[in-house]
């Protein structure tokens, strides 16, 4: 089993959630800011990393919140008829150092946008941000949300 390990950030600045919007092979939702370690990059620095080409903001990284693990069967891949994938996700909380707001190009998100978080709940979002929110709210001790096991 293939097993994809990826960083992602929860930076939530008065009121409001930065959220980058995903898009592939016909889906699409808002998530936080991350994606994928490169082979020997440490995760804080994939996650800086992200950061900035999604949004265009130089990141710090504050609190690791915890990790979610979940398998992702083999026809529910990006790629159907691929062997089922674990994904393992890093997700910390973050703040803004510098830069301005800016879409990425050519990658795997088209906008990046603040939004209150009152709205989140309207918003199309991917299981990621439902995790990342309940991390950064709960704090659980271990850094693990085990009630939205079934959720994936």
């Amino acid at each position: 089993m293939h097993r994809r390990l990826a960083s992602y950030g929860v930076i939530v600045r008065d009121g409001q959630i930065l959220l980058a919007h995903w898009h592939d092979r016909g889906r699409s939702g808002w998530t936080l800011p991350g994606g994928g370690t490169d082979p020997g990059e440490d995760p804080i620095d994939g996650v800086v990393r992200e950061i900035w080409e999604e949004t265009g903001y130089h990141a710090s990284i504050d609190h690791l919140l915890g990790i979610d693990s979940h398998i992702i069967a083999g026809r529910d891949r990006l790629e159907p008829g691929k062997t089922p994938m674990q994904s393992v996700r890093i997700v910390y909380e973050a703040s803004i150092v510098s830069g301005e707001l800016r879409n990425e190009r050519g990658g795997s998100t088209d906008e990046a946008r603040w939004f209150d978080l009152a709205e989140v709940g309207a918003l199309r979002t991917v299981s990621l941000v439902d995790v990342g929110l309940r991390l950064h709210a709960e704090r659980p001790a271990n850094g693990h949300l085990r009630s939205l096991r079934a959720a994936h």
